[in-house]
């Protein structure tokens, strides 16, 4: 049973920054766009979203996974 838990909850902290990312994504240009259509077409602004969406993700699948295998080893 133990074994089980731990894949579905790796299944789920694997999942749930794809599910993060892809919000933050769709909504960065509502939270840092401005309204500003010249702006939202520069490479300085793709960059930021790029880079910002990544570490989101990154940061949660770190945490998710962590928190998976936080016992797994003993």
């Amino acid at each position: 049973m133990d074994n089980t838990l731990t894949v579905l909850f790796g299944i789920v902290a694997i999942l749930l920054p794809l599910v993060v990312g892809r919000l933050f994504w769709k909504r960065f240009d509502h939270y840092f766009g401005r309204g500003d259509e010249a702006y939202m077409d520069t490479l300085e602004y793709f960059l930021k979203k790029i880079g910002s969406t990544v570490l989101i993700a990154f940061i949660i699948l770190w945490l998710g996974m962590s928190l998976v295998f936080k016992g797994s080893a003993s």
